[in-house]
């Protein structure tokens, strides 16, 4: 095993897409940091969950829990939340008028919805994925290329174009996020006048490691340990547009996106999954147990990889132009 690095910060995100919170020690399961997005906003009109691609206004919301969540919060029982927006008005979860609130700072008629229960499939159910909707999650202009996602495995790929979140969870696609403050600091010396604060990217687990560039992603297809939990990187995790759009403290800032597409390839930390459950705390040594080869270059060069990018890009293309 070699050092990875120490962890300076873990985070839990009550309601999807709005202001995290950074707490001290978490539990991690295998669905991620306990009671990690058990809210969402659903759209009323289109019937499905969605968040700050769409919505960016949710990212200048706060979220906090009314109490600690419980052992047993997640899928079909969710702690009540209680929501903040940016002129300090507080709404619960519990006041049927949360709905109303949020529609009306949104201007869109949205509802306020609990993690449904792993039964309830359908609550978790996608549209038709369209060409102008991936313009839109990734801020693409009518004439730019679309985003290659050849680097998710196909199984998984099918699984986020069905559903808006995968079933049980209301992650995007894995249930951890790896970052490196190494990684940000590269990506600030290409962009110095662009803030390259971690709540931008929304990471569950915030590290200082020892390596330069962007250590993480040598992480890929390695297991990562700490005292009491192990950690599997998968892949690299593709940044859409949300981390240029405002925050609390935060501002609008297109530049963040546009240095991590031309210098990150669009990448920017980690996805992993949870080899081990246990508890995760700031300042927890994690090491690693490297990677035979690494997956990611491995995959991006063999001959099934650059079939399957072109199988991608093929989808891609085929998609609705919406």
């Amino acid at each position: 095993m070699v050092q990875a690095g120490r962890v300076t910060s873990v985070w839990r995100y009550p309601v999807k897409s709005m202001a995290g919170e950074r707490i001290p020690a978490a539990y991690i399961g295998e669905s991620g940091v306990h009671a990690d997005r058990t809210w969402a906003v659903r759209d009323v009109e289109l019937g499905i969950t969605t968040g700050a691609k769409r919505l960016p206004g949710l990212l200048l919301c706060t979220a906090r829990y009314a109490g600690t969540p419980p052992p047993d919060a997640g899928p079909g029982n969710a702690p009540e939340v209680v929501v903040g927006f940016p002129d300090g008005g507080e709404v619960s979860s519990a006041d049927p008028a949360v709905h109303r609130a949020l529609s009306s700072y949104l201007d869109r008629d949205v509802e306020l919805r609990p993690l449904p229960a792993i039964s309830d499939r359908g609550q978790y159910r996608n549209t038709v994925t369209t060409q102008a909707d991936l313009r839109t999650i990734f801020g693409l202009g009518p004439d730019d290329p679309l985003p290659d996602l050849s680097v998710f495995p196909v199984r998984k790929l099918a699984e986020i174009s069905r559903y808006a979140t995968p079933v049980g969870s209301y992650v995007d696609a894995y249930p951890v996020h790896l970052l490196t403050e190494q990684s940000l600091a590269a990506m600030s010396a290409f962009a110095p006048g662009s803030d390259f604060d971690e709540r931008r990217f929304r990471p569950t687990i915030l590290i200082d490691s020892p390596g330069s560039g962007q250590p993480e992603l040598h992480w890929c297809g390695g297991v990562l340990r700490a005292p009491d939990v192990a950690l599997t990187p998968l892949i690299p995790t593709v940044r859409c547009v949300m981390p240029s759009h405002e925050q609390p403290a935060l501002p609008r800032d297109p530049a963040v996106t546009r240095t991590v597409a031309a210098h990150a390839r669009r990448c920017l930390g980690v996805y992993a999954t949870v080899h081990t459950p246990g508890r995760i705390a700031e300042g927890d040594v994690m090491q690693l147990d490297p990677p035979t080869t690494s997956a990611v270059r491995a995959s991006a060069g063999s001959a099934a990889g650059l079939l399957k990018r072109a199988v991608v890009r093929a989808v891609s293309a085929a998609l609705p132009r919406g």
